[in-house]
């Protein structure tokens, strides 16, 4: 058979249920033969962004598999593979190449080269024989050990070479396997959680890829101890748990802030402790206790006390079993002291925020958005992200998530416009969830032509739009740009767009019309049509930030 129908056996043996793409590349065609769905895309990016949420939504159960065109088509994927490396996002990434007596002929672009600094692996397949273990290696890559993107790049000579039959017929499924942590350095762990005074735990998306929600639950309970995400992390503990404090970020609770500051001891699980200027920073002179799944992380940004080296659910029952044997069913009786002082301080944050989230006023407050978003969807069947920049920072704070990969929270790499494809990959994954972006006027400049495809393929997402007509957050670090040539201006009737494009658009002028306007977007997507709300909003500025 052709190297393309391999290839679609292969991805059909793999459990891939779509092909998400950009033409030409041959491999579309095998795939629709096999019966994959096939989905073209307005732009590389957003197909990879599609392909991420895929994998988030699923804890990496399901894995995205991206095609593009040699030349062109590879070179505008790069930026959408680095942000899945960025974030650690598990896809399989197939491009087309140049033919191979030219492949290596400068300026013809050679993905398998460029694209080695942004993926867990990349390789050229440079026999049509080698097409089987390239995959087989690709995928075992994809499903194990740190998330991130693979590459395999096959030159379009190859894709019409023949594979013997029987090579596909061997193939089989690459298996996702787990290890867990050495059980002296758990055993540690152990020792200081148990005499830690002040301990938080600090919650990254290790959490989700592991499902190891139940086993996160069950320490905090167990050690009384508060609990904190990473973005990536939001959702994999629940925020209306009295244990919770919440999400970090630029944008996080004080309650958060002050638990950070005067914790003695802090305990990241399924987290890389990357230094970011979108994170929350680790304070100095706490013992830091640190159990990832990849090594590289360990003492890379944050000097580590204790750690430990495995899969985050396997890690967790450890740590429970030899934390339960050393308190030997006593009650540490600091719960309600916790709790009582965690509600303190985020009721005296929530007083301070509640005219923002409430706001009366016109243009209309992006609090007052994400406030009425809130109580206005059914929180535990919507899954919703944010874009980069203000959006991210006004939501993540106030927006509770208690379901597990309800909040698609990132942020390593903050590419304007990621929101999108996102939410359209997480409504291709979950058909019957009410799947949401929430982004800005900034953002939809980047990729929103792709809301087209949203309509086209049949992907009913909810797109929530603030328009302030500025890029407002620039304002300050632009003023005489501004003020010269109005350089942070931006314009656009975003609702009349949506509707040339075919889907529902309305904008939205007075608070008072926020609710409602949400409930028609909603009915629409039941109807099956994307609908996107533009929200006339004031040049907010003003974040939820504390000193770090």
């Amino acid at each position: 058979m052709q190297v393309i129908n391999a290839i679609a056996k292969i991805l059909k043996k793999e459990g891939i249920e779509w092909l998400i793409g950009y033409p030409v590349n041959p491999i579309i065609e095998g795939a629709a033969q096999e019966d994959i769905r096939t989905i073209m895309v307005r732009q590389e990016r957003i197909g990879l962004h599609m392909c991420d949420a895929v994998a988030k939504t699923s804890s990496g159960d399901k894995i995205g598999v991206f095609v593009m065109q040699h030349g062109p088509g590879t070179e505008n994927a790069f930026g959408g593979v680095a942000q899945s490396y960025g974030d650690s996002t598990p896809v399989v990434v197939l491009p087309a190449g140049y033919a191979r007596n030219i492949n290596q002929v400068h300026p013809n672009f050679n993905a398998a080269l460029n694209f080695r600094h942004v993926t867990k692996s990349s390789e050229q397949v440079t026999v049509a024989e080698a097409t089987v273990e390239a995959l087989r290696r690709a995928f075992t890559q994809v499903r194990n050990g740190r998330p991130g993107p693979v590459l395999v790049e096959f030159p379009t000579d190859i894709l019409r070479a023949e594979v013997p039959d029987e090579l596909v017929a061997e193939y089989k499924a690459a298996p996702r396997l787990k290890s867990g942590p050495d059980p002296q350095s758990v055993s540690k762990i152990a020792e200081a959680l148990v005499a830690a005074q002040r301990p938080v735990i600090h919650a990254g998306q290790g959490v989700h890829y592991a499902k190891a929600w139940p086993q996160l639950k069950a320490l905090a309970e167990l050690l009384e101890a508060p609990v904190m995400t990473t973005l990536g992390g939001k959702s994999s503990f629940p925020e209306s748990h009295p244990l919770s404090l919440g999400s970090g970020g630029i944008g996080i609770g004080e309650h958060l802030w002050h638990f950070l500051q005067n914790a003695d001891t802090i305990f990241g699980i399924g987290c890389s402790f990357t230094r970011t200027s979108f994170g929350t920073a680790m304070p100095k002179g706490k013992k830091i206790i640190h159990a990832t799944l990849d090594p590289y992380a360990i003492n890379k940004d944050v000097p580590v006390d204790l750690a430990a080296v495995g899969d985050a659910g396997l890690t967790l029952d450890a740590v429970l079993e030899e934390v339960k044997d050393r308190l030997k069913g006593k009650v540490r009786d600091r719960l309600a002291g916790v709790t009582r002082e965690i509600r303190g301080h985020r009721e005296e944050w929530m007083g301070k925020w509640m005219h923002r989230l409430t706001a009366d006023t016109t243009p209309i407050s992006p609090y007052r958005v994400v406030w009425d978003l809130l109580h206005t969807v059914d929180v535990d069947n919507t899954i919703i992200t944010h874009d980069a920049g203000s959006p991210r920072d006004q939501i993540s704070p106030f927006w509770q998530s208690n379901k597990p990969l309800s909040y698609l929270g990132w942020g390593k790499t903050t590419q304007l416009g990621y929101g999108l494809g996102l939410a359209m990959g997480a409504k291709l994954a979950n058909p019957d969830k009410l799947c949401v972006n929430f982004w800005g006027d900034a953002a939809i400049g980047f990729t929103g032509m792709d809301f087209e495809t949203a309509v086209r393929e049949r992907l009913p997402i909810l797109s929530i739009l603030s328009n302030n007509f500025s890029m407002a957050i620039e304002l300050k670090v632009m003023p005489i740009s501004t003020e010269k040539y109005r350089s942070t201006d931006i314009s656009g009737n975003y609702a009349d767009f949506a509707k040339a494009l075919g889907g529902y658009g309305q904008r939205v002028n007075e608070p008072g019309q926020i609710k409602e306007a949400i409930k028609r977007g909603i009915q629409k997507t039941k109807d099956g049509v994307p609908a996107l709300l533009e929200f006339i909003t004031e040049k907010a500025v003003d974040v939820s930030r504390y000193p770090q």
